[in-house]
């Protein structure tokens, strides 16, 4: 669906994105992560044709994006930032012209589609009197006019509270489980990418750092582990004399470790056949301890900043 080869962007002097190459497969949800000024937000005006690379290229659907612009990005979706509408028109009046663009929709479409974001109930309401996070929405629902193949969407829960950040995980989640839908998601909520994507890539000073399947990126490597266990001081002790467990500590009740996660059961054993109660061993490496110790590594302090 979307395959990046040496994609760079300067703008004279400064490298906003620096020869990054991924692709995105057929029905992935793709977490696209970094810090600020890491290059996303660029990355993603690229591949929408918004900016025009210095370097390397963009295919979409196996087709050159340079030469079939038009074509191409009719079958794709895009929430950019901040959406904006008619503020004097109605949310639904809003999408008409919007698809009319596009080529028309039925008004059942558009009904279903307002529904779907959690407007249906305003839909004749002017925009002007929506809050932030429903224009958010209405902006999600604008990128999803006419069933695009392809959905990029650039921090599409700005603004929502709890729930309405809920709602829209569970709307993406359904566009590529029922309808096959291929979601591009830049968030700087990690635990929404988490919880939603199936893949994820991680760009730091305009440079790709990984990329891969989320579950098989965040079991691959140390986890951070929790130990309850009886005597605690004793616990700690032997924990602490393994060469190969790293940052112990104590907090309250608890052990807290990095261990790797093919040796946590010899941990477990040890703890055990000591003749130490061990009631609880809890690890896990959650996506922002992965996120933090991929892009502070990466960060040695050069370059200018990113866009």
């Amino acid at each position: 669906m979307i395959e990046v080869e040496s994609l760079t962007k300067r703008y004279g002097r400064t490298t906003a994105v620096d020869g990054v190459s991924f692709r995105v497969e057929r029905g992935e949800i793709l977490g696209f992560l970094g810090p600020n000024g890491a290059g996303k937000s660029t990355t993603i005006r690229m591949l929408l044709s918004l900016v025009r690379p210095t370097d390397g290229h963009v295919e979409l659907f196996g087709r050159a994006l340079a030469t079939a612009r038009r074509e191409l990005l009719g079958r794709v979706g895009g929430l950019v930032e901040r959406p904006d509408f008619y503020l004097t028109l109605s949310g639904r009046r809003n999408l008409q012209i919007i698809a009319a663009l596009r080529g028309g929709v039925t008004d059942r479409s558009l009904d279903e589609l307002l529904a779907r974001v959690g407007l249906f109930d305003r839909r004749h309401d002017r925009v002007k009197t929506y809050s932030h996070g429903m224009k958010q929405r209405l902006g999600i629902a604008q990128a999803l006019l006419g069933r695009p193949e392809l959905v990029v969407l650039d921090e599409p829960t700005v603004g929502l509270d709890p729930q309405g950040i809920k709602e829209v995980r569970d709307l993406i989640v359904r566009l590529s489980a029922q309808e096959g839908t291929t979601v591009f998601l830049s968030s700087h909520l990690l635990h929404e990418i988490e919880q939603t994507a199936t893949h994820m890539a991680i760009i730091n000073r305009g440079s790709l750092v990984v990329q891969g399947e989320v579950r098989s990126l965040l079991s691959d490597r140390e986890a951070a582990v929790r130990i309850e266990a009886e005597p605690a001081d004793r616990a700690l002790e032997l924990v602490a004399g393994l060469p190969f467990v790293a940052d112990v500590r104590r907090t309250g009740e608890w052990l807290e470790a990095r261990i790797p996660r093919d040796r946590i059961p010899e941990v477990n054993r040890l703890l055990v056949q000591s003749g130490i109660q061990v009631r609880a061993l809890a690890p896990k490496r959650s996506l922002e301890e992965f996120f933090l110790a991929l892009t502070q590594s990466a960060d040695d302090g050069r370059g200018e900043g990113r866009r």
